[in-house]
Formats: C-alpha cells, structure tokens, sequence
C-alpha cells in the first residue's frame, strides 16, 4: 500500500492511499494541513513522485513537512505512477468545477457488508450536479426504509469524491457531513452547480 498527497489551492492538502490500482482510502484536502511523512517499514522504500510528492509504506508518521510544492497532480508528475497520477488531477479538476466520474475507480470494499457494498455501487453512480435523500439511497442499493443505515454508510465513508457522500441530503435539508462539516458540504456541491 502507498500513501500520495496532493494540494489543491483553496482547499488544502489530502491523502489517497491505494494498493496497485485500488483505493484504499481518499481524504478530502483540509485547510491548513500539514503533510506528514510516514517512515517506511523495513524493505519498503519511499521515493519521490512528481515535485515534492511522495510515495511511502505504511509506517507511523514522523514528520511535520509543510504542504508539498507540488504532487502526483501536478504538470510533468512521474508517468510511470499513471493510475494515480490520473485520480489526483481528476480531483483537482473536480475541485475547479468541472465535471468528473470515478465510476471506473475500484475501491477496497473488503470491510463492507453485503449491503453496504450495495450502498457503495448505488453512491458511485450518483452523477455529478444531482443529489439522493438517504432514504433514495437506500432504494438504489435494494433496502427501502433504511436510510439510517445509508446515513450511517456515508458517515464512515473512506472515500470522499469517488464515492460521493456529498451527493446524499437530508429529506428536509443538506443534512450532516461528518467532521468535515456542513459548509464543506455545501461547498462541494456548488461546484456542482446544487444550492442547498
């Protein structure tokens, strides 16, 4: 597994861990991150990606390094990591306010149940500009009347933007965003073109 980081102007620093070419994790930039090196296991090697980027084994973080100056998504990003090279610039186009779909982006569903792995299939599909109450959500992954457990689904989401919880509102309203917040929420949406 390797962990990348990228910056997005306006938003801030995220994650993306993946293993080969399935994501394991994606986290949202924040404002005022700061990018911290994990230490490689023993046998694993980190190395530089791009401009400032790096890839690394899972380990326990050590550092405290400021945002890099550039990532996998950035111009001229070492072609060899395409997979992830490709995801990074669709999230910075994504947060620009163009359209994307990460319908084709395999994620690591190894802990979900059989449900819940429906609810990630059904969210994956929601397109870009459109929102789903939870109880919708529900629906499209075959449980009506359980949109609690959809509400609980996107709580613990690991993979903002590709399985797009955003996307998911209240029957009366934006509803909640975890900690990331209303306001992020609302944020994203407006890219998309949605008022709440």
């Amino acid at each position: 597994m390797t962990r990348h980081v990228y910056a997005v102007d306006g938003w801030g620093v995220g994650e993306l861990w993946v293993d080969g070419s399935v994501v394991v994790a994606h986290e949202l930039p924040q404002p005022g991150s700061e990018v911290t090196a994990a230490a490689p296991e023993a046998g694993t090697a980190a190395r530089e990606i791009g401009a400032g980027a790096r890839e690394v084994g899972a380990g326990a973080p050590t550092g405290g390094a400021k945002p890099p100056l550039g990532t996998l998504s950035s111009p001229g990003a070492n072609e060899r990591d395409a997979f992830v090279s490709d995801l990074c610039r669709r999230f910075h186009s994504h947060f620009g306010g163009e359209r994307v779909s990460y319908e084709d982006v395999d994620v690591d569903l190894s802990w979900c149940s059989p449900f819940q792995a429906e609810l990630a299939r059904a969210l994956q599909a929601v397109p870009w500009g459109e929102v789903v109450s939870y109880g919708e959500l529900a629906a499209l992954a075959g449980r009506p009347g359980a949109a609690r457990a959809a509400g609980s689904f996107c709580a613990q989401n690991r993979f903002a933007l590709i399985l797009p919880c955003h996307r998911v509102v209240a029957a009366d309203g934006i509803g909640g965003y975890g900690m990331s917040g209303v306001e992020r929420k609302r944020r994203l949406l407006a890219l998309e073109g949605v008022s709440l």
